[in-house]
């Protein structure tokens, strides 16, 4: 029984192995000069100018919440739409109650001022 496991442990083993050996050459294979300005965090070429450690506001976490939602949305209309006909009036009925809830989500949302970008 043990001889079965042979190959996983030589995959493992392999896979170390190009792991470590791929981050050795590069090491060896780098300059090695940091400096105060290479070692800035990079912000798309401009100088950072304030703590990356802050806070964020409760609006960016309402967009993910809201990107996660419409992304499910998608998720679930597209194999509904494969399958349309061969689901007949009670996928339509279910698709409609998914969708009604979906869009009292965003009614709700658009309410409260979320989708508005000051």
């Amino acid at each position: 029984m043990p001889q079965n496991y042979v190959p996983i442990f030589i995959f493992l083993l392999v896979a170390f192995g190009i792991g470590a050996g791929t981050l050795m050459l590069f090491k060896l294979a780098r300059p090695a000069k940091p400096s105060k300005v290479k070692l800035m965090p990079y912000e798309c070429g401009i100088d950072p100018f304030d703590s990356s450690r802050q806070r964020y506001t409760i609006r960016f976490y309402i967009v993910a919440i809201l990107f996660v939602v419409f992304d499910v949305e998608t998720i679930f209309l597209f194999p509904w739409a494969v399958q349309f006909k061969a689901l007949g009036v009670f996928g339509l009925v279910e698709m409609l109650l998914f969708l009604g809830i979906l869009i009292a989500g965003y009614a709700w949302v658009w309410k409260k001022g979320a989708l508005e970008w000051v």
